[in-house]
Order: structure tokens, then sequence, then C-alpha cells
């Protein structure tokens, strides 16, 4: 339908201020994960579990604001389209009716089978394939970008399916999709000049050697070499390092003394935990976990790593992406 439906996508300032209301400038309390030691469940899984339903935020509030106007019903954004209707209601009210109730207020709704950020993926490769980078394309790879597709992944992608779609259209899709994202590399700098002039530690290099094992640009600065090694470690917004665990014989394990802006810790098993300037994260030895940035925000660490007999490191697998747009 996407694919035939190209040119209906409008965002009107009802559906922002909608979403608004759904995403609010924080979330509330209910809607905060948080996780202690003894392993119990976040304050947000809990209350959504009493509620009986989800919450109605993140995923759906971001699907509210890209599709039109949204109602809150059993604790789900239910999608009330009507761009079609306000375009053609007149003149091809089935077609209309086709646009609003079924492609975005089912199709796109249906979060459940496949989310937003895969959604747009198809939806922009069928648009390329068909040679369309009119207005509606330009839509659909701006909503690409605000469900979480980077830069360097929508060239990736553009790239792939040039070999199938053709080359001229490949061209002229990096035409448009570079004036997308043409910001990102300029706020990335200023976001990151102005969270280093905040921080009391340096943000240091690229963390080259261990990029392989993290997903996003991370940055590693040491702090103290002598006695127990400390190092700073920065991560830009929605960078997170893989599943991993520290091993020891005996001891072992790391010490993380959270520094600046906002960042999760998750166990596996676990809910993730919120981490915020402050904060202490105790990590015994042969516990997986991970520890990274919030989506919408820098995060640096203090990591120590506690000595220990035989300690090694070993990295497993990078954290599901959908699981990390819950947070």
């Amino acid at each position: 339908l996407s694919a035939g439906l190209p040119s209906l996508s409008v965002v009107s300032e009802s559906s922002f201020l909608t979403w608004s209301a759904l995403q609010g400038a924080e979330y509330p309390p209910w809607m905060r994960s948080t996780h202690d030691s003894t392993g119990g469940e976040g304050r947000r899984q809990r209350r959504i579990r009493q509620r009986g339903g989800k919450a109605a935020c993140g995923v759906r509030a971001r699907l509210a604001a890209q599709a039109g106007n949204a109602e809150v019903t059993g604790g789900k954004a239910i999608v009330k389209q009507t761009a079609g209707r306000d375009a053609l209601g007149q003149f091809a009210p089935k077609f209309a009716q086709l646009n609003d109730d079924v492609l975005f207020g089912e199709v796109w709704s249906r979060e459940d089978a496949l989310g937003l950020r895969d959604r747009s993926l198809v939806t922009v490769v069928a648009l390329m394939a068909q040679g369309l980078v009119d207005s509606s394309f330009r839509y659909h790879l701006e909503s690409a970008r605000r469900n979480g597709i980077g830069k360097a992944e929508i060239a990736e992608v553009l790239t792939h399916a040039a070999f199938y779609a053709g080359w001229p259209k490949a061209w002229a899709a990096f035409n448009m999709a570079k004036e997308v994202w043409a910001e990102d590399g300029a706020a990335e700098d200023v976001g990151r000049e102005a969270f280093e002039r905040a921080s009391v530690f340096p943000v240091g290099e690229p963390n080259d050697a261990f990029a392989a094992h993290f997903d996003g640009q991370s940055y590693l600065a040491p702090v103290s070499t002598a006695q127990v090694p400390v190092f700073n470690v920065t991560f830009e917004p929605g960078c997170r390092n893989h599943w991993h665990v520290h091993h020891a014989k005996s001891g072992g394990g790391q010490l993380l003394l959270c520094v600046g802006g906002r960042g999760w810790y998750q166990e596996w098993g676990h809910a993730a935990r919120a981490l915020a300037p402050g904060d202490v994260v105790n990590i015994p030895a042969g516990v997986k976990h991970w520890h990274g940035a919030a989506a919408d925000s820098w995060f640096s660490h203090l990591s120590v790593e506690v000595p220990g007999e035989e300690a090694s490191n070993e990295w497993l697998e990078p954290v599901d992406p959908e699981d990390y747009a819950k947070l």
C-alpha cells in the first residue's frame, strides 16, 4: 500500500499537539524503568501490568506524530489519520478511507508484527525501486530518520538497493537523503562541544579499538593508569555497547561511576535501569550486561576494572534495537 499510496502522508499541527500530549516533556513516573540490585521488575513494568495494557508512548506516539491524530484506548494510542479525507474525501472517498483507516490506521499500527523503524526501511526501498523521489519520498525519509535510521545506515541501505532497483534511482534517492540527514553531522559536533564543556572529565578520542563491540560512536579518555586503571567512557546519543561478561577466577567485575548525561544499564533477565550523574553501578564478575546512552542524550561514566585473578572480558551479541527503542 505504501508503494501505491505514496503522497498522502501529512503531519498537521493538531497531529503534533496530539503527539506532544501523548509523549510529554518527560515520561511520567509510572513510565520510567527502574531496577534495583534485587532484580525486581521496574515501576514502569509493574504499572503497565497493573493497568492491563501497554504504555501509550514511544513507538505508538511517534506513529501518531507521523500518521495523524490519535486517541488513547485501552492503554494504546490509536491512530486517527485524516490526510486522505482532507485531500480526496470528496473526489475519491474510498481511496481516502483506505489510506486513512487501512494503511495508517491498521498496517502502520501493527508494531507487534513489525516495528516502525523496519516499516520505514521497507517503505523507503519500495518507493526508491519505483523511482519515486517526490515530496512523499522525502516524507518517508524524514520518517525513517525520526524512527532511528542514521546517516550511515540509510547510505548502506540505498547502496544495497541500488544493485536491485537501479543505479540512476539510487543517485536520485541519495540526493534527497543527503538533504534530510544534512544536519546530523553539525548537530553531533555542537552536541559534543556542549557536553564536553559541562563535563569534569575529557571526552577523549574515538574508541576505535572497541568499535566492533559498540552500536554507535563512543569515546575513551584515560583518567588514571596508575594503581587501578580508570577511564572515562563517553557515548553519543543512542550509542551502547554489546552484551558482555567480565570473567574472573576470583574477584573481578566492573564499577561504573556516572558523571554526565543520561544512560542505561541492564543485566540479562532484568529490566533496564536508568542512569544519571552520581549513580553507581556495581557489576560482579560473571554477570551478562550492557550499558550506554539514552537515545536522546550524551552519556559518560568512569569505568573501573575491579582487580581479579585470571580476569577476562567476553563480548557477546548486540542489544536488540527494538528492545532498546522501547526504553
